[in-house]
């Protein structure tokens, strides 16, 4: 796709164009986008991964920060009325107002430099997401998978991983984009859990314990968490207190926080809605 008279990808928003057909072929490939699928995509650019869902559905709704894009945006798919294009930013978007009859699919190629923000924003409206279809950083697609004991295990996982079924699917080189980007990307596929495998008696109170425990990753649980909860409490759980944060499995995290919430119910309520705030 050549590029508009006068627009410069510009490095506040993150831009990096996607400019391979093979690659846009094989993203489209593993969406399957459906012609009465609730279609959103997250930052269309310049319209290349656009322009493939729109020919399986045209009623595709698309979210665009860059002002300047927009009429780009409008005049390319003018013969797609029923394409809708909000101008606005993603990471204050309610995308609950964008289901009507069916839980949305949401796909995007995610400016890098908000790509964690953006997902926690997405995860706390997950109730209203059949799927999500995203070119990230390869590093964050790493974090966003990883179990106990990886190096890149960590609140991202975790938090995720509550949430949705996490499918790294294929690697993307910077070749792909224009302009390159210094590190290689990946496509990831997330399905949010018609059950909630582990569910917490309260949300805000797991985000704050995860939150604790990886802010100190190098030291043991019983000094990353203290303050939160004793090493006696930990014990009485079955958690050796001498393990590291980056042993534990999000069961494991679920359980101290659930053993919060039950010493001191009112005190984490409190707390607990000061997190999820932070986290909107």
């Amino acid at each position: 796709m050549s590029r508009p008279a006068g627009h410069q990808a510009r490095k506040r928003f993150g831009q990096n164009f996607l400019q391979d057909p093979g690659v846009i072929e094989r993203i489209v490939r593993v969406i399957n986008p459906k012609p009465d699928d609730a279609m959103v995509e997250i930052g269309p650019g310049l319209g290349a991964l656009t322009e493939e869902i729109l020919a399986a559905n045209p009623r595709l709704q698309v979210i665009e920060l860059d002002r300047d894009l927009v009429p780009v945006l409008r005049t390319k798919f003018f013969n797609y009325p029923d394409l809708r294009i909000h101008e606005a930013d993603a990471l204050s978007f309610d995308f609950r107002q964008l289901v009507v009859d069916r839980p949305l699919r949401i796909v995007g190629n995610l400016p890098y430099n908000i790509s964690t923000p953006l997902i926690f924003h997405l995860l706390g409206q997950a109730d209203a997401v059949q799927d999500m279809h995203f070119m990230l950083q390869k590093e964050v697609v790493q974090r966003m998978a990883a179990g106990p004991g990886d190096n890149n295990y960590g609140r991202l996982g975790i938090m995720t991983q509550y949430f949705c079924r996490v499918q790294p699917l294929f690697e993307v080189g910077p070749g792909a984009f224009r302009p390159s980007p210094k590190v290689d990307s990946a496509i990831v596929r997330l399905v949010p859990h018609a059950t909630l495998p582990h569910p917490a008696r309260d949300l805000g109170t797991l985000q704050m314990v995860v939150r604790t425990a990886f802010n100190a990753r190098r030291k043991t649980l019983r000094k990353a968490l203290a303050g939160v909860v004793t090493a006696e409490e930990l014990r009485a759980l079955g958690i050796d207190d001498g393990l590291r944060p980056e042993n534990l499995s999000l069961e494991q995290y679920v359980m101290i926080a659930d053993a919060v919430v039950g010493r001191n119910p009112d005190q984490l309520q409190r707390e607990s809605e000061s997190e999820r705030k932070e986290e909107q």
